[in-house]
């Protein structure tokens, strides 16, 4: 019964009594007496709240340039337009970021080493991920994973792929608790590159990459996609994929340029530029790829210059909005932390919008909390975002 309902069905005595009550004393205890009144706030979930920006940003766009307009200045209007436009905005980007090498789309997975853990088995595995260069992740399958297609999963990334698993940073185990509810998982990360202090992945080469080396990240994802969707027991149509920091950037890009990743959720990366520390795409290891010796890092000073592509994109007025325009409507969450506060929505409407041309609602959300690090409330989201989206077929 809504409040409308119970208004009307009111006699006129009772109206005339109300009408000598305070009204909205009247109000509250009305809604005392109904808890599960479905426009109470306290009854949605952690997840249905954050599918809503706070009031102060709804509809505000910011500054950003709107996405739902072509080049020539044409409005998008249609769901038609907009597929023509999402071809825009992708071939602009392929071509500033640089061409993805052809994808590994039929992977020759070794398996290292087989451990049964408590629930699942964890698989030890090497493949190819850019041409050329192999890599080492886990594969955990659930004990009730089903062999026949059924089963959705996840690709989590990170510095290195022992964290996601459970042996790393506390509240970083994202592939081991997706695991445990019931997702086949693979957890890679950029061990190598680590060590080595240059942190991700150059194609061909680092002295002569064509490639953004963020791009090149999420070019990896992509071939780590198919070795996923090759697993007996994985429904290709519904993975996703996630990441924390580094990570977060990492699966925001290859979220946004590789479109059979079905759900991506984001671990404050800061997804929008910016000139704090931490929102650092002008590093040459992710949007500002030059040739070495590299810039000192740290921030952008006159001393030391940001170069390679990010200045060009920065004086051009783009920013990161126009990738996040390349999910819709799938589903994406920014579990946001000190890098991507609430007022990032400004950045996010833009894709919201999207999202109702296409007539589609409840597709993009964000958690916030003050500190940067994963914490178990905002963890418990992403989880929960993820069986939301991908345990249950549309």
């Amino acid at each position: 019964m809504t409040l409308r309902h119970v208004f009307f069905s009111l006699s006129v005595q009772q109206l005339r009594i109300i009408r000598m009550m305070n009204f909205k004393l009247w109000l509250a205890a009305l809604l005392l007496q109904f808890p599960a009144f479905p426009l109470m706030a306290q009854d949605q979930s952690p997840l249905e709240r954050a599918m809503s920006p706070p009031s102060n940003f709804e509809n505000d766009f910011g500054d950003f340039k709107s996405v739902l307009e072509f080049k020539d200045g044409k409005k998008v209007t249609t769901a038609a337009d907009w597929e023509k436009r999402r071809a825009e905005i992708l071939t602009e980007w392929t071509g500033l970021l640089g061409e993805w090498p052809a994808l590994i789309t039929d992977p020759e997975i070794e398996i290292l080493s087989t451990e049964k853990r408590e629930g699942f088995t964890e698989k030890k595995i090497r493949f190819e991920w850019i041409p050329g260069e192999k890599t080492h992740g886990y594969l955990l399958i659930p004990d009730l994973a089903k062999p026949d297609n059924a089963t959705p999963a996840v690709i989590t990334v990170y510095y290195e792929p022992e964290t996601a698993i459970g042996r790393g940073k506390e509240e970083r185990d994202f592939a081991l608790q997706l695991t445990k509810k019931g997702f086949v998982t693979l957890s890679i990360g950029t061990t190598l590159t680590t060590e080595a202090k240059t942190y991700s992945l150059h194609w061909p080469s680092i002295d002569d990459a064509k490639v953004q080396p963020l791009s090149m990240l999420g070019c990896a994802a992509a071939n780590a996609w198919h070795v996923l969707a090759a697993q007996r027991e994985v429904d290709s149509s519904r993975i996703g994929i996630t990441g924390h920091s580094y990570g977060g950037k990492w699966a925001l890009f290859a979220g946004c340029l590789f479109d059979k990743f079905a759900a991506v959720a984001v671990s404050d990366p800061g997804i929008v530029f910016d000139d704090r520390p931490s929102v650092n795409y002008w590093e040459p290891w992710y949007l500002g790829w030059h040739p070495k010796p590299w810039r000192k890092r740290g921030l952008i000073t006159e001393e030391n210059p940001a170069r390679g592509l990010y200045p060009e994109l920065v004086a051009d007025g783009h920013d990161l909005h126009e990738l996040h325009a390349l999910l819709a409507p799938r589903p994406f969450l920014v579990s946001g932390g000190a890098e991507d506060p609430p007022a990032q929505w400004k950045a996010l409407n833009h894709l919201v919008r999207i999202n109702s041309l296409l007539g589609y609602e409840n597709r993009v959300a964000m958690t916030n909390r003050p500190d940067h690090s994963p914490n178990p409330e905002s963890n418990a989201v992403i989880y929960g975002f993820f069986e939301h989206f991908l345990m249950t077929k549309d």
